[in-house]
């Protein structure tokens, strides 16, 4: 899809999915990086068999961004009637702070705006996460001041502390 400088971004292949997995796991669930949920949800964020159900969707896509050869982050798009949801977004810790994370947000908008009836994008951000937020405040999304509650059911991770999801919207 995108070569930009020894940096690869390409639809995911299934020998990538264990690697994505860590990938996610490590990004969301570990103490590592500038931003995490370590402290605040238990367990994993994904597992390989949810990412297989999740890739076997019509509307969803998952694409990595690489280097040398090794994953270093991923981002999921799902489309809907007029926009897409970006979810399972995640660059390694030790390579976050380097414009990973925002040259996979750029193909994401670029990747949206290539697709005539997409007007916004939306992603959900738990209510804790004040950094992220902020980051996503400093790249045009805004607080649709609506809110979801944590999806227990989804076989996400266990809360630790009482959340919920906070939905963010910029217009393409």
């Amino acid at each position: 899809y995108l070569n930009m400088k020894d940096n690869i971004i390409r639809l995911v292949e299934l020998n990538d999915i264990e690697n994505v997995v860590d990938v996610i796991n490590i990004a969301y669930r570990t103490n590592q990086g500038w931003t995490h949920e370590f402290n605040v949800v238990a367990g994993d964020r994904i597992s390989s068999k949810q990412l297989k159900i999740e890739l076997q969707k019509e509307n969803f896509k998952l694409f990595v961004l690489e280097a040398d050869g090794q994953i270093l982050g991923c981002i999921g798009l799902t489309e809907d009637v007029d926009s897409i949801e970006i979810g399972s977004f995640a660059i390694l810790p030790m390579h976050q702070n380097s414009g990973y994370g925002k040259k996979l947000l750029n193909f994401a908008e670029v990747f949206a705006k290539q697709k005539q009836h997409i007007v916004r994008l939306n992603m959900s951000v738990l209510n804790v996460r004040k950094e992220l937020l902020a980051y996503y405040a400093r790249h045009g999304y805004h607080d649709t001041h609506k809110t979801e509650s944590y999806p227990l059911d989804a076989n996400v991770g266990q809360p630790l502390i009482n959340l919920h999801l906070v939905l963010l919207s910029k217009q393409i």
